[in-house]
């Protein structure tokens, strides 16, 4: 790290939430592409937001547009996508944000720095665990990535020619194919942030 730069102190976190009157909070969703966590994100946005609290979704396709179209798909540069996701979505949760992530974040470890660099500064972290067997999330394969990967065109593809380490003690366990729908998944993370004070 460069020697010639100092970290500012602003606000506290508390004294933030004070003003906005809103805490923040990440609520981190992985699992295998296709097993629904944009989707589950997209709703839970907005019945966060018509409650009149501030959120927003960090979604794993959009921010490689931007932030990180410079990553590729290897494990390297999957740990730095996931890193840098990790670093983002504090800095959100901090500004009192409901900070809704998705992204397959297959490997456990990448999944474990990013709780780590909430709970430093305090910061609540929720993992859930939108749980799918591959089976059902390649009948679904909306983007047809799971062809792709059986074809040999896409290589390291988690599930298929990559590993994904599912969750060990997820805050919630979704069980995506169990015929519970959308909106009632989004409702048992609110529940959940609720019970806990987050919102």
């Amino acid at each position: 790290m460069a020697s010639n730069i100092t970290w500012h102190p602003n606000l506290t976190h508390a004294e933030r939430a004070s003003l906005r009157k809103q805490k923040g909070v990440t609520v981190w969703l992985t699992g295998l592409s296709a097993s629904g966590k944009s989707t589950i994100a997209c709703a839970l946005e907005q019945s966060i937001l018509a409650r009149g609290l501030n959120a927003y979704r960090l979604d794993g396709d959009n921010v490689r547009f931007g932030l990180n179209k410079d990553l590729g798909f290897s494990e390297a540069d999957r740990n730095e996508n996931i890193r840098r996701i990790s670093e983002v979505a504090k800095l959100f949760t901090d500004s009192c944000c409901v900070t809704l992530t998705s992204f397959i974040s297959p490997y456990k470890q990448d999944r474990d720095l990013a709780r780590q660099l909430h709970e430093k500064d305090n910061l609540p972290f929720v993992e859930v665990y939108v749980d799918v067997p591959v089976e059902v999330a390649e009948q679904r394969d909306p983007k047809g990535l799971y062809k792709k990967a059986r074809e040999g065109i896409i290589k390291e593809f988690t599930g298929i020619s990559a590993p994904y380490e599912a969750p060990e003690k997820p805050e919630i366990h979704l069980k995506n194919y169990e015929g519970v729908s959308i909106e009632e998944s989004a409702e048992k993370i609110i529940d959940y942030l609720i019970e806990n004070k987050y919102i």
